[in-house]
């Protein structure tokens, strides 16, 4: 396939539209079309409309034609908020959690960041690319066409610009878009102990400029927590990577309200994520600097913990995105449908507001939604097809993967009938 492909009789084609993010009324303003069509020519959409209208502008001879009758047609998923790159499972966590303890007894027992560290340093680069791109065909098959992975599993140099450069490798080797983030101020790692400042400088002194000279990253994160970095931490760190050229995003009020959703206002960064615990005013914040609220419910549900206030931030003027933060511990898990019916039962939007959230949105959390995110001209031809006839499908069947066929850049990554993802495209 070459790229020019044309995508027909679609029963409901389904998009946001736009090149930024979209909030409030705007999350809901969805463009459907009935027996809809895309056309995409050399990897770009040059049309969506109806396919009567679409077909009679083009030379059907030219393009590998799909017939989606009787299915939906969406724009691919953008998953902005990931740990991908890891070595090591955590599954004994899993039942500790169930005997009650919390996610801060974990870490203090040697479990959490500090387990997964430990089997990432152990971890060489081809091991690294190879379980990677495992999740990556896993994410593809769930209609993720971009997505975003950070680093933070070696608190160290060598191991955290490894991630990186497992990341870059997978960028050219496969089908999916990947958005690398440098999260080195994950935790602090033992060699640090009780030295959270002295491991910032580390960071500050050895890592984050080679991480920036080799453009091995776009944005850099920080895990702005009580009893793991500081506000006043996490803005020195913050503002070093700012004046190397990074964008900045924040794990942000997830376990206590500890204010890294004003810092990330304050910051300018591009969005701030989990927010489990943000403020009236942190969340009024957000919606006028235009910071994407980037909402992980996958991991409130795994750690059984409140969800973020996901309706009342759209209310308040919140462009809100939706990812799945899936990692080996606190969500090891990549489901789309489930995520989409989480925000929708327990965090209160809209199947409409959801779509939004996992396509423009997710892009505009990533700095990525004037090329992905929607169904319009000028936009990479990236679609998600759907085995059955509305978007509204992917709440309702809860936790069931409904795609059918993947696009990327006008050519098919993957088809459930065919068995799955295509790698030769």
């Amino acid at each position: 396939m070459n790229g020019n492909l044309l995508v027909i009789h679609a029963d409901e084609l389904a998009t946001n539209r736009g090149f930024q993010a979209r909030g409030v009324k705007a999350m809901n303003d969805l463009q459907i079309v009935r027996d809809g069509a895309v056309c995409i020519e050399n990897g770009i959409i040059t049309a969506v409309g109806e396919t009567a209208a679409v077909m009679a502008a083009v030379d059907r001879q030219a393009f590998t034609v799909i017939d989606a009758s009787g299915k939906a047609v969406l724009p691919g998923f953008v998953d902005s908020h990931t740990h991908f790159i890891f070595g090591g499972y955590r599954a004994d966590e899993f039942a500790w959690r169930l005997q009650g303890m919390s996610y801060m007894d974990i870490m203090a027992r040697g479990g959490g960041i500090a387990s997964t560290v430990d089997a990432t340093r152990q971890a060489d680069l081809a091991s690294l690319v190879r379980t990677g791109r495992q999740r990556l065909d896993a994410m593809l098959a769930f209609g993720v066409t971009t997505v975003e992975g950070k680093s933070g599993y070696g608190l160290d140099r060598d191991t955290e610009i490894r991630q990186l450069e497992a990341m870059a490798i997978l960028e050219r080797e496969h089908p999916l878009d990947i958005v690398a983030t440098f999260l080195g101020a994950h935790a602090v790692p033992r060699e640090f102990r009780d030295r959270a400042e002295a491991y910032l400088d580390f960071i500050m002194a050895e890592v984050l400029p080679r991480v920036a000279e080799r453009r091995l990253a776009e944005f850099c994160d920080i895990f702005c927590e009580d009893q793991v970095f500081s506000i006043d931490q996490s803005r020195r760190l913050l503002h070093h990577a700012k004046t190397l050229g990074l964008k900045l995003t924040l794990h942000a009020d997830e376990i206590v309200p500890l204010g890294g959703t004003e810092l990330a206002v304050e910051l300018g960064a591009v969005s701030a994520d989990h927010l489990l615990h943000a403020s009236d005013d942190g969340i009024r914040g957000m919606a006028k600097a235009g910071v994407v609220a980037a909402l992980l419910p996958l991991t409130a549900f795994g750690l059984k913990e409140p969800y973020a206030r996901g309706r009342e931030m759209i209310d308040q003027g919140c462009a809100v995105a939706l990812a799945t933060d899936l990692n080996p511990g606190s969500c090891f898990s990549n489901s789309v449908p489930l995520l989409m019916a989480l925000a929708t039962l327990y965090m209160g939007l809209t199947p409409e507001e959801a779509l939004t959230a996992i396509t423009l949105n997710g892009a505009a959390a990533v700095g990525r939604a004037d090329r992905v995110g929607s169904l319009e001209p000028g936009k990479q031809g990236d679609v998600v097809i759907l085995a059955y006839p509305s978007y509204r499908f992917m709440p309702y069947h809860m936790g069931v993967n409904t795609v059918e066929s993947v696009i990327k850049k006008g050519r098919l990554v993957f088809d459930q009938r065919q068995g799955g993802v295509i790698h030769a495209c």
